[in-house]
């Protein structure tokens, strides 16, 4: 009988990506898949360690299947991603049923640890970041029935905002080799993905030497010319790195989508200088406005972060002009939260609980207006969805815009995975209800 493995994933798109990863290289091992985590013989808990509430989610959950391993001693608990990176050998000190503690860049070695844990009972903190993932993972048929893709292209980040945990969990950056990602990007096409998304903390920053010099652009000429891929997406790019090259694939490449998420996280200059940004306000309009000018109707999405440590009245009026003069198509919005080693853990004149949340409503309403606002403007426009599948209630299809926007419309045939016409009827704040027309 086949051992079974059960993985539970938070945070972000590259954990999810880590999460298929590992389950694949499982899949190659005589494991097969499981909803049911009563029935794992290995469970995994891939987390998230960016904010304080992914955090502690990420404990809360250990704990529950904790009670689990104490049930079952025979089943081997494991906890991945960055809680997994940041705490080391020290959760196995404080977490005694815990058998695996399985860092960012060890995925790839999983044979040789869950090995090292069966023969020998031994529990294994593995958090090397010098480990190499470059070899990529296939297992035929992982992918079949889905639409959309992720590609890990580079890991890591060498930007150390003030703020941020990521290069103490992911290391410096490191981009992969040109040919794993082609290879890649070929093995989901060929399982029938559609559309990928690149994935990176700062994807912008890709570089690779090993085929010649590729940057990131270079990187999109290549992907956009593979048969079949009919979209392709990318994750996250930081505005100091934004070059003129990027901004003209906008323009050029037909199956990139046009949106970007450009993070700002604050509209205040004082506060971008104290969170190591390494841009102003003025450069952050600047690259919109060449964006827009590039590829009209773009979509643009965006991080804030709101009660930075000495933040007042004045820088956070200062965000809400920025957030009013771009308009973005959506905001993610977060209140600040220490993350211990960085520098603004340290930093004094910390804001009240209740400012930072006071501070966020006013935000994120603003932003829901703005939102409705953009979304009403596509009403009576023809958009291209790619159907992705049947709606939350069943009833209808679902897919989104080339702008990533979520549209809900009828059909009397299947169109899932392919491009319909729709004609947008009405709009709401986080989705759009279309009419499908006559392809």
């Amino acid at each position: 009988m086949k051992r079974r493995f059960y993985i539970t994933t938070m945070g972000c798109q590259m954990n999810e990506n880590d999460s298929d990863t590992l389950a694949q290289h499982l899949i190659n091992l005589g494991f097969s898949p499981t909803d049911d985590h009563e029935n794992a013989d290995l469970v995994m808990i891939n987390t998230c360690t960016v904010r304080e509430k992914a955090q502690q989610k990420a404990f809360s959950l250990l704990g529950r299947m904790t009670a689990l391993k104490k049930r079952r001693p025979e089943i081997i608990l494991g906890i991945m991603g960055c809680v997994a990176q940041q705490g080391g050998s020290n959760l196995l000190k404080k977490h005694p049923e815990l058998d695996l503690v399985l860092g960012t860049r060890e995925i790839g070695h999983i044979s040789e640890i869950l090995n090292r844990i069966e023969k020998s009972s031994e529990r294994v903190a593995a958090t090397d970041l010098s480990s190499n993932n470059e070899i990529p993972v296939i297992n035929e048929g992982y992918f079949q029935g889905k639409l959309k893709g992720f590609i890990s292209i580079m890991e890591g980040c060498n930007n150390f905002c003030s703020y941020c945990i990521v290069p103490y969990v992911r290391g410096r950056e490191k981009s992969r080799s040109v040919q794993y990602i082609l290879k890649q990007a070929e093995n989901l096409v060929s399982q029938g993905i559609r559309e990928i998304t690149l994935l990176g903390q700062n994807v912008n920053s890709y570089f690779s030497t090993e085929s010649g010099d590729v940057n990131f652009s270079k990187l999109l000429y290549m992907l956009s010319d593979i048969k079949d891929l009919l979209r392709i997406r990318f994750t996250t790019s930081h505005p100091k790195d934004l070059s003129e090259d990027l901004i003209q694939c906008f323009g050029q490449l037909p199956n990139l989508c046009p949106h970007i998420h450009l993070p700002f996280q604050s509209g205040s200059n004082r506060i971008l200088k104290m969170m190591n940004r390494g841009y102003s306000r003025e450069d952050y309009f600047g690259l919109v406005n060449k964006l827009r000018e590039k590829r009209p109707g773009i979509a643009i999405t965006s991080d804030v972060i709101v009660g930075f440590p000495g933040e007042n009245d004045d820088d956070f009026k200062m965000t809400l002009d920025l957030i009013e003069k771009i308009e973005f198509d959506n905001l993610y919005s977060f209140i600040y939260s220490d993350r211990k080693g960085t520098i603004a853990e340290k930093m004094e004149r910390k804001i009240s609980e209740d400012v930072k949340l006071s501070r966020l409503k006013i935000l994120q309403g603003k932003q829901k207006d703005i939102t409705l606002k953009k979304n009403k403007m596509l009403e009576g426009m023809e958009q291209e969805i790619f159907v992705e599948g049947l709606s939350k209630k069943g009833d209808q299809f679902n897919g989104r815009t080339q702008c990533n926007k979520v549209v809900n419309f009828s059909s009397d045939i299947n169109l899932i995975g392919t491009i319909a016409k729709v004609k947008i009827k009405r709009s709401f704040v986080n989705s759009l209800q279309g009419v499908l027309l006559n392809n």
